[in-house]
């Protein structure tokens, strides 16, 4: 098999490129390293091609030794054949290998085996045989003996059409034929088990096709059954299968014939289609935990995606009842500088204490947004918070808005390990403040300290193989704070680890190299740390930053590799490094670049000519941060209820998640109305994904409110 042909066909690529990857891939290179530096090797491929090229290239590299494997095997029992051969090699699926390995594989003693062992198998050949023409009965009866408990013809017949049978179950082209036609043409159906209402109702008398049933009705009725809920069945018709197998393997003889009848029936209801079922349910299966996977980690990217809001002092408040609503202050930079707890909700209800100390913390410390936490008595906090920005207004003339945030895994961080080396001294509660605060504040460095699948963005995430997901939510996270990249000096532990070539125990002594000797005064630096090589530096540092550092070209997202072509560069144009601190004398760069000849700047230069725009592009806008073209979530100043919605209403939301069936979007009424998929857009989609994100501000009607089920449902199409 010639993986490289295969990938180049499968991904479009050139092959010459695909050759490069693999190399790159196999020297220890990661997907952030390549897909950044190493364009002109790639093509220009992007992270994600990347990561679905390296997980197709294992797959095809497991296939291969796959088929090695199974190749040996068969040859050491002595039954390899130039076709047997052949067909294992030309197979394009593991289990297409199966399916040819299955004859020869070692099994239990079946029916069949016992058959033969009792020497039926020369029985069998005969009423397989095309020109038998004889008293099948008369010749049974030739294989009578009694000590080996056959006692007639009938016995003898019997144990003949057991070993046919599962001669059947192992033709690779009967199980190939008999798993397409079922799920060709299968119908799963489900019932209910019990007359409780459950929230599978919708599936106690339910049925599709086994083709087109969606990812996320697969995951749900997966679950209604594990739970004892669900009893699930795939149906279909079995005269064209038991029609296919007949003509392959009919003969002359009719009594023959009825045996053959008999054994194709035995072998379908006892062999092949009980793990056909298993097998294709299987499928689907994994099918749908990957649709889910992709949802999870499309809506983990854009939420970790979300621009910063930088320059503001925020108030961040977790609300609730009769613990009370937990605020603290943070520094523009993210730094705590005070907390409380207030009671302006039941059981307590101190309102105008509660509006008091609020007012105080606001006036205080300049605070000029407020962090909501969505969780357990936001809606009524936010009444509170709603009122507070009237007062200061008019008080002060401070024009303060606030912003819901999400809340979910705030208090998984509040009690974690990480949380306690931040903040010994803070209270759990008040650690979740912070949090909420602070994933305003900078959402990409907050939230990669809690783990993905406890933040709330994926559909069915319970249902999933667990390492799988945590493998592919880690692949995001990593390929997003890469893109973003981090400042050296301000990093923790936690964000660290997410750096191309940087794991755990290096990021910890990074941190501990910086506590130890001060600030890191240039990129060359990161060599003194502990455990940190030559590649691993070559990985890592063109995803560091340096604000303050020796060499403005620390601050940049330009690799030291680059540095002495991009000093030429700049000597060319008459600037120098420390002009990256004056945007004015850098920001004309590229239209000056544009009267020069690029193939012969960068042949000059000994640098690739994608290298050097990517140079050009960085030196213009130095660290410049890609989140910051991404909308800002809405700044919100007055509070709406249900009983303030109106059919016909046009908001402006938030979208907060996305599944396969819709997306749901937050309109500021502390319940998140859904826009059903077919409501999304005016022409028809596949997914919602192919049309919204996560975070995305959105304008959205009113179609119909459901006080009762509390459910309001939105149309995009306006």
């Amino acid at each position: 098999m010639d993986i490289s042909k295969i990938l180049s066909s499968e991904f479009l690529i050139d092959k010459k490129y695909v050759d490069n990857v693999i190399n790159l891939l196999d020297e220890g290179n990661t997907v952030p390293f390549i897909s950044r530096y190493r364009k002109e090797a790639t093509g220009c491929l992007d992270d994600v091609v990347l990561r679905k090229f390296e997980v197709r290239l294992n797959y095809l590299r497991n296939l291969n030794e796959k088929k090695d494997n199974i190749i040996r095997l068969i040859d050491e029992q002595g039954k390899l054949t130039d076709e047997i051969r052949d067909n294992i090699l030309k197979a394009n699926t593991l289990v297409e290998i199966e399916d040819v390995y299955r004859p020869f594989k070692p099994k239990k003693r079946t029916r069949a085996i016992i058959a033969e062992e009792k020497g039926l198998k020369p029985l069998s050949d005969i009423i397989l045989h095309k020109e038998f023409n004889g008293d099948i009965m008369k010749e049974s009866e030739k294989y009578i003996n009694e000590e080996l408990g056959i006692k007639g013809g009938q016995d003898a017949l019997n144990g003949a059409k057991d070993i046919i049978s599962e001669t059947i179950s192992d033709n690779a082209d009967f199980r190939n034929f008999i798993r397409n036609y079922i799920f060709e043409n299968g119908i799963i159906e489900t019932c209910g088990e019990s007359d409780k209402r459950t929230q599978y109702e919708g599936y106690y008398e339910y049925s599709e096709k086994v083709r087109v049933i969606p990812p996320h009705r697969i995951l749900a009725i997966n679950r209604g059954e594990k739970e004892g809920i669900l009893k699930v069945k795939i149906s279909f018709g079995e005269s064209e299968i038991i029609n296919m197998i007949f003509s392959n393997i009919m003969v002359e003889n009719e009594k023959c014939n009825e045996l053959i009848l008999e054994a194709i029936n035995d072998s379908l209801k006892r062999l092949i289609v009980p793990s056909i079922i298993r097998e294709i349910r299987k499928d689907l299966s994994i099918e749908a935990e990957d649709g889910a996977i992709i949802i999870f980690k499309e809506n983990l990217k854009a939420l970790l995606m979300q621009p910063p809001i930088k320059n503001k002092v925020v108030m961040a408040i977790d609300p609730g009842f009769r613990t009370g609503c937990k605020v603290c202050i943070l520094s523009d930079t993210g730094t705590y500088l005070d907390s409380t707890t207030i009671y302006p909700n039941e059981p307590v209800k101190k309102v105008e204490e509660s509006k008091k100390k609020l007012k105080e913390l606001i006036y205080k410390y300049n605070v000029s947004l407020i962090s909501l936490g969505n969780g357990t008595a936001s809606r009524e906090t936010e009444e509170i918070v709603g009122e507070i920005i009237n007062e200061v207004k008019k008080e002060k003339g401070i024009d303060l808005s606030y912003v819901i945030v999400s809340e979910a895994g705030a208090s998984v961080y509040s009690a974690s390990e990480l949380a306690s080396k931040e903040y010994p001294d803070l209270d759990v509660t008040i650690r979740g403040a912070i949090s909420i605060g602070r994933r305003l504040q900078d959402p990409l460095v907050e939230l990669v300290k809690i783990d993905p699948k406890s933040i709330g963005v994926g559909q069915y995430q319970h249902d999933i193989n667990g390492k799988k997901l945590e493998e592919s939510l880690k692949t995001v996270i990593e390929d997003c704070v890469n893109s973003v990249g981090v400042d050296l000096n301000m990093a923790t532990p936690s964000i660290l680890s997410y750096i191309s070539g940087i794991n755990a125990s290096i990021a910890e002594n990074i941190v501990k190299y910086r506590e130890e000797n001060g600030k890191f005064k240039s990129r060359a630096e990161l060599l003194k740390v502990k455990r940190l090589g030559n590649k691993a530096y070559e990985q890592c540092v063109g995803f560091l930053r340096i604000s303050d550092g020796e060499n403005g070209l620390d601050n940049t997202s330009v690799h030291p590799e680059s540095y002495d072509a991009t000093k030429k560069l700049l000597n060319m144009f008459d600037l120098d490094i420390d002009d990256l601190k004056y945007h004015g004398k850098i920001v004309d760069l590229d239209e000056r670049f544009k009267k020069q000849n690029s193939f012969e700047i960068s042949k000059m230069l000994g640098i690739g000519e994608i290298t050097l725009r990517d140079i050009i592009k960085e030196l213009k806008k130095p660290a410049r941060d890609p989140r910051e073209d991404l909308p800002e979530p809405i700044f919100k100043k007055g509070v709406l209820t249900m009983d303030d919605l109106k059919e016909g209403m046009i908001l402006v939301g938030t979208i907060r998640n996305i599944s396969d069936f819709g997306a749901f979007v937050d309109i500021g009424v502390h319940q998140d109305g859904l826009v059903h998929k077919s409501q999304i857009s005016d022409k028809f989609i596949r997914h919602p994904l192919d049309v919204v994100k996560l975070g995305e501000i959105v304008n959205v009607k009113v179609l119909k409110i459901d006080k009762e089920r509390n459910r309001i449902s939105l149309t995009m199409r306006l």
